[in-house]
């Protein structure tokens, strides 16, 4: 067995084993922090395939950026994950058939996998060939020109996620003064200013 080898099913290995401990930590802290270990492992297996831009960009965004946010807004909200697992059970039903759903959709994946016999030979030489562009260059050009309605598609889906997420989170408290700028355009002389006749000697 080479050293490649080796590292590869060392990295693979910790992968899977820490993105098991993701769903099965009890705590969310540990979650997230298996979660980082989750990409760091795959990032170094990018760097065994020869794409270390794509291991860098793994580490940076989501080690970086998604995780770590995660971390803060988990540690931040101090949110009572118990309260949150009582109705655990009346959702078992729906969630096993999901799970049932799921499990019958990766049978049928397995059992009529194939591979291609030109898919090694395109792995063997890639294109545009990595002697002439580097790594990061010969992704822009794949990503920008052959790939591109996708890569436009991703970012579309990613912002309607984003909106979504922010409409369902936003929530309107009562007696909170807002704001209402066609009120304030609106305004005159006598809504603002209100005239008290004081008599001398008795003050406001």
């Amino acid at each position: 067995m080479t050293i490649a080898a080796l590292f590869f099913y060392l990295y693979a290995a910790v992968a899977c084993a820490s993105a098991f401990m993701v769903i099965a930590a009890r705590n969310p802290v540990h979650s997230v922090l298996f979660l980082i270990l989750t990409f760091v492992s795959a990032a170094a297996l990018f760097v065994l395939l020869g794409a270390e831009f794509l291991a860098m960009i793994l580490v940076v965004v989501y080690v970086g950026a998604v995780a770590v946010l995660f971390l803060f807004v988990v540690m931040m909200l101090d949110v009572d994950f118990a309260e949150l697992r009582q109705g655990f059970l009346q959702y078992l039903p729906v969630g096993a058939l999901v799970g049932v759903i799921f499990l019958v959709e990766l049978v049928l994946v397995l059992g009529t996998w194939a591979v291609a016999p030109e898919a090694m030979r395109a792995i063997q030489a890639p294109i545009p060939p990595l002697d002439q562009v580097s790594n990061t260059q010969a992704i822009g050009r794949v990503l920008y020109t052959t790939y591109v309605h996708y890569f436009q598609l991703a970012g579309v889906v990613l912002l309607v996620a984003m909106i979504g997420a922010i409409v369902l989170t936003l929530r309107h408290k009562e007696n909170v003064k807002r704001q209402d700028v066609g009120r304030q355009i609106a305004r005159t002389r006598a809504m603002s200013v209100e005239l008290k006749k004081v008599e001398p000697g008795q003050g406001i």
